[in-house]
């Protein structure tokens, strides 16, 4: 009976039969990421990967207007007015796990599953938080951000008026109802604010809220279907999104949810690094170190396209 040898390039080892495949680790990851962003694939996305620098500068220019033209006479020159928004590409967020090797073996493939999803949905709410903590340095009174989320001024649902109060000041906030939500529109139509590419941003406390106000229960509300990630439905031309990382508010007299009516061009997220994962053999632990992480900015880009509301 002759004896097998096999060579050492074609035996199946603890090395090259490895579960920890960084490629599919990846596609998992980036995967899980894209399913649990909601805000973040509402704003202006200005890619940067690959590009070197911490800080993106981003042209503002003011609207020109039209002027009438005098027979014989010169045309208008229009004095240029241009501003520039920096985003500070300084948030770097990583998801790390140790797995060690007696887990590999024993453990079911669901393990890997698990984390990946879990990497995902822990750098995808990251993104969003940091989002809507700009959100929270909006002013929509034309006013200059201060940034305490206690003090800001900021477009207010008060009965069927719309007013601007404080977080902090003691007038009574009143439901959501179907005549304050067609009061927020108008006050980005009056703004100026693009028809195209809105959005209503809103809590799960507000989606219950919305199931049970009769006329949306119609062909203007998409019957509940998701379309994007948290996307509901659509009303009056704008599509709806729920995320239970909508901010909570708490003033000294008054807290609440934070629901928002916003503009893609409201807010800007520059991603110079996009989810990536890495994974090394730590033989000092006889174990596998996982690591995904992500590089990023955010910022402000057009205040007047967003209007937030306490409720």
């Amino acid at each position: 009976m002759a004896n097998l040898t096999p060579a050492s390039n074609n035996t199946v080892t603890l090395a090259n039969a490895a579960t920890f495949i960084p490629e599919l680790w990846s596609d998992e990851i980036i995967a899980a990421y894209k399913q649990n962003l909601v805000l973040a694939n509402l704003v202006n996305k200005m890619p940067m990967t690959g590009k070197k620098g911490d800080t993106l500068h981003i042209p503002k220019p003011t609207r020109g207007a039209a002027n009438a033209k005098t027979a014989a006479d010169t045309v208008t020159i229009q004095q240029t007015a241009n501003t520039e928004v920096q985003v500070v590409i300084d948030n770097h967020y990583e998801y790390s796990r140790l797995i060690e090797d007696i887990t590999e073996v024993q453990a079911l493939d669901s393990l890997r599953r698990f984390y990946t999803d879990d990497a995902g949905y822990a750098l995808a709410k990251q993104v969003d938080d940091d989002l809507f903590a700009e959100l929270l340095n909006v002013s929509n009174d034309a006013g200059t951000a201060d940034g305490s989320d206690a003090t800001q001024s900021h477009y207010q649902i008060n009965g069927a008026s719309d007013v601007l109060i404080d977080y902090d000041d003691s007038t009574a906030l009143e439901a959501f109802s179907d005549a304050a939500f067609r009061n927020m529109i108008q006050k980005l139509d009056d703004a100026d604010v693009p028809m195209d590419a809105r959005a209503l941003i809103i809590p799960p406390a507000i989606r219950n809220v919305i199931m049970g106000i009769d006329r949306y229960q119609s062909s203007d509300f998409v019957n509940g279907r998701g379309v994007n990630n948290g996307q509901i439905g659509q009303l009056y031309g704008v599509d709806v999104y729920v995320t239970s990382n909508a901010p909570t508010v708490t003033g000294s007299t008054t807290s609440g949810r934070v629901l928002t009516l916003m503009h893609k061009d409201a807010f800007v997220l520059a991603e110079q690094m996009a989810v990536r994962s890495q994974t090394q053999y730590k033989q000092e632990f006889l174990a596998n170190l996982f690591t995904a992480d992500t590089l990023y900015g955010t910022k402000v880009l057009r205040e007047e396209n967003v209007l937030s509301v306490v409720i």
